[in-house]
C-alpha cells in the first residue's frame, strides 16, 4: 500500500487545465514547464490520438492533491527523492543520524570529562 506522500495525484492547486501535468511533475520532481513541454511535443509530434485520450482519462481517475501535502516545500522535495530512489534517500537519513550521534556524543564527552559529579552520575546509571 503506497503512503499518500507516494501517490500520484492531480495537482490542482498549479493546475492549468486538469492538475495532470502538474501531479505528474510533482511525482517525479521535474519541473511542471518541462512535463507541459513533453506532453505538447508528443501530441504535435503525431502522438496526439494517445496524449490527449490519455490525458483525460488520468484527469478523470486520478486523486486530486490533498490539501495536507501543500504545506512544506523542504518535506515535498524529500518526498519526491523518496519516489525517486527509496534506497538512497535510506542511506541519507542514516547517514544524518549517525552524524547526530556522533555529535551528541561529543557533547556527552565535553560536558562529562569537564563535570566530575555528571561523570559519576553517568557511571551510576549504567
Amino acid at each position: 500500500m503506497n503512503s499518500p506522500r507516494t501517490t500520484l495525484y492531480r495537482d490542482k492547486f498549479n493546475a492549468k487545465l486538469l492538475g495532470v501535468c502538474s501531479g505528474i511533475a510533482d511525482y517525479t520532481g521535474v519541473n511542471v514547464m518541462w512535463v507541459r513541454l513533453g506532453a505538447i511535443a508528443l501530441t504535435v509530434m503525431g502522438a496526439a490520438p494517445l496524449v490527449i485520450p490519455g490525458y483525460f482519462i488520468a484527469g478523470i481517475l486520478l486523486n486530486k492533491k490533498p490539501s495536507h501535502l501543500y504545506v512544506d516545500q523542504d518535506e515535498q522535495r524529500y518526498w519526491q527523492r523518496v519516489r525517486q530512489s527509496p534506497k538512497r534517500t535510506a542511506r541519507e537519513i542514516r547517514a544524518r543520524f549517525r552524524d547526530v550521534d556522533r555529535r551528541l556524543a561529543d557533547v556527552e564527552t565535553y560536558y562529562v570529562s569537564s563535570n566530575p559529579r555528571l561523570n559519576a552520575e553517568i557511571e551510576r546509571l549504567r
